[in-house]
């Protein structure tokens, strides 16, 4: 007894052991910028290393080589939309950003691989989504801890700064949201698209009342290149709602024929049912 207490024992506080993992600060903390531009939201992640008495550019972070801008995992920034950076065209997604400083001009990088600890073992052009040439400005204060902000707001874009020390490096991003409104506007001007009639219609239908709007909307939506298998039987199913089982039964043979020709059984079978249920009315 006294053997299998002590085994158990043992095990209990190996275990405990295992579990009470200490935890300290991380020397390089991480950060999170979550920032709204126009219509584009931009996110960087980072973690933020402090001088803690150290010379930092072209000592710590040496000039003329490649920096992961920051500390610990890949620097990343992530866009909602489609942006612009220095005249490329950047994909929404995420980026990770690299910088090579040096006294008179650093290199910002934007790159698509964002699975490196550092820089990356084996540097590729072609994953680079864009280049920019910044200036460094030197600032009259220093900057303990290393900082990404988005600064200089404007409805189609913004700036990313960059500080450390007493030095400020900066690149613009210009978002779409000029082309993204006048689209909308464009659309709200021209009315309601086929697809909009036709989720009007299939609300009065669902809804089982102003049935005769939601003929009229389902008709307008099959006038606008819309006559598809599926919005001829939404047409179908809403004359026989009106109680119009002859031309639900002549709708829906014509959604038969959408549906064969597209190759979907589905219609073709659902339809078959209504036509034999409406034809006992």
């Amino acid at each position: 007894m006294r053997i299998s207490l002590f085994i158990f024992l043992t095990m209990l506080l190996g275990f405990t052991t295992v579990d009470a993992q200490l935890k300290t600060p991380a020397a390089s903390p991480m950060s999170t910028v979550q920032q709204e531009v126009g219509l584009t939201d931009i996110t960087i992640e980072y973690s933020r290393p402090s001088m803690k008495g150290r010379a930092i550019f072209g000592e710590l972070v040496p000039n003329g080589k490649m920096w992961r801008t920051g500390a610990n995992k890949n620097t990343m920034i992530t866009f909602s939309t489609d942006v612009t950076v220095a005249g490329s065209e950047v994909k929404k997604g995420t980026y990770a950003i690299f910088t090579k400083p040096g006294v008179d001009s650093w290199e910002i990088y934007l790159y698509t691989d964002t699975e490196n600890w550092g820089t990356p073992e084996n540097w590729d052009d072609a994953k680079v989504a864009a280049k920019v040439m910044a200036k460094p400005t030197k600032l009259p204060v220093t900057m303990e801890t290393f900082m990404i902000n988005v600064g200089s707001i404007h409805n189609n874009g913004a700036t990313i700064q960059m500080i450390w020390e007493n030095t400020l490096v900066a690149f613009d991003i210009m978002v779409p949201t000029k082309a993204t409104v006048q689209s909308s506007i464009d659309k709200m001007l021209a009315g309601p698209s086929n697809r909009d009639y036709y989720n009007m219609a299939g609300f009065y239908l669902d809804e089982k009342e102003n049935l005769d709007k939601g003929l009229e909307f389902i008709n307008k939506a099959i006038s606008m290149d819309y006559e598809k298998f599926w919005s001829v039987r939404r047409k179908a199913l809403i004359l026989a709602e009106m109680g119009k089982y002859k031309d639900a039964i002549k709708t829906a043979e014509r959604s038969i024929e959408l549906a064969k020709e597209a190759g979907n059984d589905d219609y073709v079978n659902n339809n078959m049912k209504s036509i034999a249920s409406w034809k006992k009315m």
